[in-house]
């Protein structure tokens, strides 16, 4: 049998709730993704709680809350301790996003389900790998690998392999190139095992390069007019290619409008991004390489982390990209309501909001009249309110105090031992025995004190009752105590986080959130619900950066795997896609529901063999790129501990056709041909050398793959010195077993 390969998903399947599944590979529990939407459910996890503990190991995908916003919560909560991989982009944007998402909610409600403290150890255990980069697991013989995605900054598609067989793992990836970002590599991807993919967009198509014109026709319209626009935005995903297009255009048509970015992240966001081109596209890599030009030194916008910047801005038109997207929370969710009932402003979205949220609300068609949203902020106790929290407070600061001082008692107990040594005499107490204790402890001026009653005999199980004397076990050598340098030494991730709280304008936090963070000032959140009347202009422009429903089938018929798992999108989405694929991609596709198994274990048949050093020592071995191969003629036997074994053949090898071993590319013989010195071009599709020389490839038409075991180079033309000198140089090019 091959590698066994198990797929439960526990969030994210038939509907657009977030992306969460279980992958286990002979046993090996893979965590893949760990996502929460913008309403921070706890019912959403309820799955995944059931299996966190067996998680062996956790992929991240990408850097928005929908992959990524469990992982506090279910570190925290849930029992979730397996080591975590990701991309740095991944990293650190899902870092700064969790850390947007807990400040603005942290201003408009008692948020409790994690916090700064919870992010900051949850991403504290992330490896971060670069794309490309084999990373094995010890002792599983399994290996992963992130490849690019191209839906977000660091985004991935991830590569699992075991045994020699991948599962591949690919959901919102995008097959364009953008401003800031390459393609997926999706498709460089041929026959896996087990394709995991998403079926998201299953059912829309791009729009024309026309409609997504109206996306800065649009803005400069409203602008001109005297309105605001206020864009929707998540707080560190595809907010930068958006950021890119308008700076673009500002500097195309010279626009003097005031361009804001307003996150609580928002200078970190950019200032890491800075630092990350080489994650980026080729034309970003290449205009730094040369100029040394950086895309995200942004000239035409201005950085905001709070809102009272945005409100003493100058008086006029302006463009605002603010999160949330989904409007739930966030400063983005206080712009609507204010900017709302003028008619001259624009709400633009660039991306379908989350099931149930506002910003879905307003994208139907056609969109309400008017809304009803929760108006909520955070401010300072006073009064008998405030007196009742210090009071509160004390007293358990009080209560905290006292159990504390009762486990350094038992502590101290415990490495002083029993009492053995104790005196008749009532009166007399061994200075060395730890096991006699206070008969009351009461409060006195605020603090606590024991009371020693004259003629008390301490039984044998107490405290002593003396001042408390705690020995220092401490380690000395010539030089004084020996003390560990780990315990001064601090960590990346304590000066990452204290660069984001302190500083200048570049790296700070507005007061509110540094007092959020503290916990400095007792405050309390005061609400009231509004009806909203909409008379703005609201328009959806797709600027999601996913590959759209074509895009998916064709990517799905190239790579053409053995079995297909499809996850995360509409029951029609799904059942469309499923359809498709089992008329054109392959026979064995599979759409699980919440917490159903299924087993995609591969078909084909895999055994491990022991080589023989009889064997070994006469087989000759040629370099081939990264790798030596050699053909092998052997006979299948077994070893004293039964494992199976290749051993020499007794009797001469018999024939074997030839087998051309290398990629078959005629693009690169062209240019090989040529620096050799002869004439090369191309003509119906085969290549014309010199005067009487063609070579060709063929293969059976329309094969997903190019199977190597099936496609041949063909020389065509007559025996001359041309032609052997042709065929000695692609001979030199491949190795022919």
């Amino acid at each position: 049998m091959g590698t066994s390969v198990q797929v439960t998903p526990l969030s994210g399947v038939f509907n657009e709730n977030p992306l969460s599944y279980l992958v286990s590979i002979d046993g090996f529990n893979f965590l893949i993704d760990c996502g929460w939407n913008d309403h921070f459910d706890p019912s959403l996890l309820q799955p995944l709680s059931k299996v966190a503990s067996t998680i062996d190991a956790v992929l991240l995908s990408h850097p928005d809350t929908l992959h990524l916003g469990a992982l506090p919560y279910a570190m925290k909560q849930l029992g979730l301790s397996a080591p975590v991989f990701s991309t740095e982009p991944v990293y650190r944007l899902g870092l700064l996003t969790m850390y947007d998402q807990y400040l603005s909610r942290r201003q408009v409600s008692e948020f409790d389900l994690f916090t700064l403290d919870d992010i900051d150890s949850a991403f504290q255990s992330v490896t971060r790998l670069t794309y490309s980069q084999n990373y094995h697991l010890s002792g599983e013989g399994i290996v992963v690998a992130p490849h690019v995605a191209g839906h977000l900054l660091g985004g991935t598609v991830w590569k699992i392999t075991k045994d020699g067989e991948d599962v591949i793992y690919a959901v919102d990836y995008n097959r364009r190139k953008e401003k800031h970002l390459n393609g997926t590599v999706l498709e460089s991807f041929v026959r896996p095992a087990v394709l995991i993919t998403d079926a998201y967009n299953a059912l829309h198509n791009q729009p024309p390069r026309q409609q997504r014109e109206m996306f800065q026709d649009a803005i400069s319209k409203t602008l001109r007019a005297g309105g605001n626009v206020l864009l929707p935005v998540d707080s560190a995903g595809r907010v930068l290619e958006l950021l890119l297009i308008l700076e673009d255009y500002w500097a195309e048509h010279s626009l003097n409008y005031p361009i804001y970015f307003l996150t609580y992240v928002s200078s970190s966001t950019i200032d890491y991004v800075k630092s990350f081109l080489e994650w980026m596209g080729d034309s970003i890599t290449k205009s730094f390489e040369t100029s040394r030009d950086n895309a995200f030194l942004l000239k035409h916008v201005t950085l905001l982390i709070n809102k009272s910047e945005l409100d003493n801005a100058p008086d006029g038109p302006k463009l605002v990209l603010a999160s949330m997207a989904s409007l739930e929370a966030g400063f983005s969710h206080d712009i609507f309501v204010e900017w709302a009932s003028d008619v001259k402003n624009l709400v633009l979205f660039t991306e379908r909001g989350q099931f149930g949220t506002l910003a879905r609300m307003l994208q139907a068609d056609p969109p309400p009249k008017a809304v009803k949203v929760t108006m909520s902020r955070r401010v300072p106790l006073v009064g008998e309110e405030l007196i009742a929290y210090e009071e509160e407070q004390t007293r358990l600061k009080k209560e905290e105090a006292l159990k504390a001082s009762l486990v350094k008692e038992e502590e101290s107990k415990a490495s002083l031992g029993p009492d053995n040594n104790l005196s008749g005499d009532p009166m007399v107490i061994d200075a060395n025995n730890a096991n006699a204790s206070a008969d009351v402890v009461e409060p006195h001026g605020g603090r606590y004190r024991d009371i020693l009653i004259d003629g008390f005999v301490p039984p044998s199980t107490s405290v002593a009752p003396m001042f408390p004397f705690y020995e220092n076990n401490s380690e000395w050598d010539d030089f004084g105590e020996v003390i560990n340098p780990d315990d001064y030494i601090i960590k990346d991730e304590d000066m990452d986080q204290a660069a984001m709280h302190i500083g200048g304008d570049d790296g700070k936090l507005d007061e509110g959130s540094a007092s959020l963070i503290l916990d400095a000032k007792p405050s309390k959140v005061v609400s009231n619900e509004l009806t909203v009347q909409v008379k703005c202009l609201l328009i959806f422009i797709d600027y999601e950066g996913r590959a759209d429903g074509r895009s998916i089938k064709t990517i799905l018929s190239h790579v053409a795997p053995l079995k297909l798992v499809l996850v995360h999108g509409s029951a029609e989405a799904t059942e469309h896609l499923k359809q498709h694929c089992l008329k054109h991609v392959c026979p064995h596709v599979y759409t699980p529901q919440i917490e159903e198994t299924i087993d995609v274990t591969s078909d084909l048949c895999a055994y491990k063999v022991q080589l023989s050093e009889k064997l070994m020592s006469n087989v000759l071995f040629k370099k081939l790129g990264d790798y030596e191969i050699a053909w092998v003629d052997a006979e299948v036997g077994k070893t004293e501990n039964g494992m199976l074994s290749l051993l020499p053949i007794s009797t001469p090898a018999p024939p074997h056709k030839s087998v051309l071993v290398g990629d078959l590319k005629m693009a690169d013989l062209k240019p090989f041909l040529s620096s050799k010195g002869i004439q090369v071009e191309f003509a119906g599709g085969a290549l014309r050398c010199g005067e009487y020389v063609t070579i060709r490839k063929v293969g059976p038409a329309g094969q997903k793959g190019g199977g190597s075991g099936t496609q041949q180079i063909v020389i065509e033309g007559p025996l001359c010195e041309d032609y052997y000198k042709i065929r000695a140089y692609l001979y030199s090019q491949f190795y022919l077993l």
